[in-house]
């Protein structure tokens, strides 16, 4: 049972409160100033706090600023007898889960308590997924030497500790979700919550319910008060997958999110102000959305603040060595495996292979290999016949040895430098100068092949 403590000066709130709870079940406590009560919150024993806005010692604000310092998973809920408009919204920009005006009703209390212990473990189990993710997350962790992946490292530095609206694009398994996460991660907000929608797996009538929240009897099967993901996500980042997917209503609403920040749970007529960091990714050109009218333009204008488009694998093979040696360090490491290596003509496969699911399809395959192999070398024999197949088929296309017209020499040998130079500067971290004296090149002549495969 979440334990509860009541941090207000006022002996009848204190009887009627005790008594309320006492009948409910819940533990609590209680305190009469703002020393009192963090000493329990101290300890982390509290789950909640319901405080008095005019708390002896600093005054529930202050309250609310020190618990979030010491313990951000603890929700408050503040109490006034003389409270405002003014005060409820001052209350919620500085992180308060509720803010309830005195005399209250006991039934109102008691939503407003289920409504904050709700966000209360949203929050907390976000921070413990963060946490156990905590190593892929991190920017320094997504592997890329592509001058176009490091172009985008520098973007989400640059836009990570501000509130601007990010949309990510990119074919499936490039990493959408994963870039979204560092963003979160390297911004003020990575104590706060990161709340991850799936906007095209679930159908309109449930969508809306789960971003917003909804009331009690709002429709059949609503039989109590419901926190929506952007209540959820106060004080953090909440991520909106597959935007493309929504449906004309929706994307009337969310456009209303990011107007004017607040958001308005199914059923009920009062709007509820809402601080957090919206980023949005999808798969589908929303250029040509908006064109043929499946998406509306203000909306596409409003998400299109920062854009940054996660190319596909294909087109950055010189990340292919190094993504696969990182995913075998890391799935060797949690499937307790001794250390593991790549036999060049694995990794040489790895390299030609197409790979049309992209990043995530490379990480499945690495993973599979780890999992069946027998032994700590990873052969062309650990890895799918597909793959195996594909990078054969596309190293004999380059290479002018298919069944198609014989290729004169120069064209010929156009595919295996390609490849070889590309591997170079794979096995040399992008460093251009130290991938020439590997090849056994001048700097120069290496710059100018590059130039002509248009290498990045």
């Amino acid at each position: 049972m979440p334990k509860i403590l009541l941090a207000d000066p006022d002996p009848r709130t204190q009887s009627d409160l005790s008594r309320l709870l006492g009948e409910r079940g819940f533990d609590f406590d209680a305190a009469t100033d703002l020393a009192a009560a963090m000493l329990p919150i101290a300890d982390g024993e509290v789950d909640l706090v319901l405080a008095d806005l005019q708390l002896p010692g600093g005054g529930g604000i202050k309250l609310l600023e020190e618990i979030q310092h010491v313990h951000p998973d603890t929700a408050v809920v503040l109490l006034s007898a003389f409270g405002s408009v003014q005060d409820a919204v001052q209350a919620m920009r500085h992180g308060a889960a509720d803010f309830l005006g005195k005399p209250f009703a006991p039934d109102q209390v008691l939503v407003a308590i289920d409504r904050a212990l709700e966000k209360a473990a949203l929050r907390k189990e976000n921070h413990a997924l963060r946490d156990a993710l905590d190593d892929r997350v991190r920017l320094d962790n997504v592997v890329g030497t592509d001058p176009r992946m490091q172009s985008i490292f520098k973007t989400v530095k640059t836009v990570a500790d501000t509130r601007t609206t990010v949309l990510i694009t990119g074919e499936s398994g490039t990493g959408k979700t994963l870039l979204a996460r560092s963003l979160h991660s390297l911004s003020s907000r990575r104590h706060g919550p990161f709340v991850e929608v799936n906007c095209g797996a679930l159908p309109e009538t449930l969508l809306e319910s789960e971003l917003f929240g909804h009331t009690k009897g709002a429709f059949t099967g609503a039989v109590r008060d419901k926190v929506g993901k952007f209540e959820a996500a106060s004080g953090g980042t909440i991520f909106l997958d597959e935007i493309g997917t929504s449906s004309p209503a929706f994307q009337i609403k969310l456009l209303r999110v990011l107007q004017d920040r607040v958001i308005e749970r199914v059923g009920d007529t009062k709007t509820v102000g809402v601080d957090v960091r919206i980023v949005l990714a999808t798969n589908k050109d929303l250029e040509q959305a908006v064109a043929s009218g499946e998406f509306r333009e203000d909306l596409y204008y409003r998400i299109n603040v920062v854009a940054i488009e996660m190319p596909p694998l294909r087109e950055r093979r010189t990340d292919i060595a190094n993504l696969a040696e990182h995913f075998l360090r890391r799935f060797a490491r949690e499937h307790g495996k001794p250390a593991m290596h790549f036999t060049d003509r694995a990794l040489q496969a790895l390299v030609d292979s197409p790979w049309p699911g992209n990043v995530r399809q490379l990480e499945n395959f690495v993973e599979r290999a780890v999992v069946l192999g027998e032994s700590p070398e990873v052969d062309l024999r650990d890895l799918p016949k597909a793959v195996v197949a594909a990078a054969a088929t596309a190293a004999a296309t380059d290479d002018g040895l298919g069944d198609g017209p014989i290729l004169p020499l120069k064209e010929a040998l156009a595919g295996p430098e390609r490849r070889i130079i590309e591997r170079a500067l794979a096995h040399c971290d992008g460093n251009r100068e130290k991938a020439a004296r590997v090849l056994g090149i001048n700097r120069s002549t290496l710059f100018h092949k590059l130039r002509k495969y248009g290498i990045r």
